[in-house]
């Protein structure tokens, strides 16, 4: 007799594939954790504040350093050349000495201060004005401020700056360089000593969270064995511990993100009353999102790279008696 299928016959449902039980298991073990951080409000919340205010540090040095920076992006094209002319030079010679320099490519514009102006100038900064007005004559030259152009590099500034001296007009061409050079090596400094810094202080995190896992793992160490008694895997008890890293990773890299946010804002006020003072438009630049989620990754990689030590250190020591 033919066998015939029932059309109406039900399919087995297939159980769950090996990465559905891995997900939920996963879940489960990262949503136990959370609960038991839950739990201990006063103490999670202590070690997360330890955290975040060890991440929030560099990132609020290393944002300063950036803003200094962006301030003087435009510094080493924007130093004017003072060309003091010799004494026995007339104005119209000057002035016509300015309107040729002005002409070339790697300048973008010439100034022309005169003796009398300048000798005005300086009787109202110097505070020596009486001891200027016994001398019968002026002994200030008339002088250039000559402006180099966007395009310059640093070699073309130095050419620049011999070529005005060589001019047999020319009496002295002052130009500070090196302050901008002392400034750009001092944060360059101030950056590597953030980079140590901030490894210090990411090992520093990893021995607060392993201490503090290993502290769960010595109040959990009966459960532990009982559970590898019952034939667990290294693997498996170590888990939730790793979550429980993850987790103060994650909410001590959001609380920096907030400290150095809230750093500033308060900043706000002062900058733009120092940029009222001096007419400019000076803004406090922000983190960008790379930065921030740097930040947060960070940390969750400190918590879990310090769980997972200290839980791969302590499991193998605590077996079945």
């Amino acid at each position: 007799m033919a066998v015939t299928r029932n059309a109406d016959a039900v399919a087995p449902v297939r159980s769950s594939g090996p990465f559905s039980i891995w997900l939920a298991r996963h879940i489960g073990t990262s949503i136990g954790s959370l609960g038991r951080l839950v739990r201990h409000p006063f103490s999670s919340l202590m070690i997360v504040l330890v955290i975040a205010v060890t991440l929030a540090l560099p990132a609020a040095i290393n944002l300063v350093v950036k803003n200094a920076r962006s301030i003087s992006s435009g510094w080493d094209n924007a130093l004017d050349f003072a060309v003091f002319l010799k004494q026995d030079l007339s104005q119209s010679e000057a002035e016509g000495l300015g309107r040729l320099i002005e002409q070339r490519a790697d300048v973008e514009s010439v100034a022309f201060i005169s003796a009398s102006e300048a000798l005005i100038e300086f009787k109202e900064q110097s505070g020596f004005g009486r001891a200027l007005d016994q001398r019968p004559d002026n002994p200030l030259p008339h002088t250039l401020v000559v402006r180099p152009s966007l395009g310059n590099t640093g070699p073309s500034m130095v050419l620049l700056q011999e070529e005005l001296e060589n001019l047999p007009e020319t009496e002295l061409v002052q130009v500070d360089t090196e302050w901008v050079q002392r400034f750009h090596a001092i944060l360059d400094i101030v950056r590597q000593a953030v980079a140590i810094g901030a490894a210090l202080l990411g090992i520093a995190i990893v021995v607060v969270i392993g201490n503090t896992i290993r502290l769960d793992i010595e109040n959990r160490r009966d459960e532990i064995e009982v559970t590898k008694l019952l034939g667990a895997t290294n693997a498996f008890v170590r888990r939730p511990f790793l979550w429980t890293g993850f987790w103060y990773g994650l909410f001590g890299g959001l609380m920096a993100l907030a400290l150095v946010y809230y750093g500033l804002f308060l900043l706000q006020g002062p900058v733009a009353r120092l940029a009222g003072l001096y007419q400019s438009n000076i803004a406090v630049a922000a983190m960008s999102l790379v930065e921030a989620a740097a930040i947060v990754g960070v940390g969750i990689f400190l918590g879990l790279f310090g769980s997972w030590f200290t839980a791969a250190r302590h499991m193998r020591r605590i077996e079945p008696r």
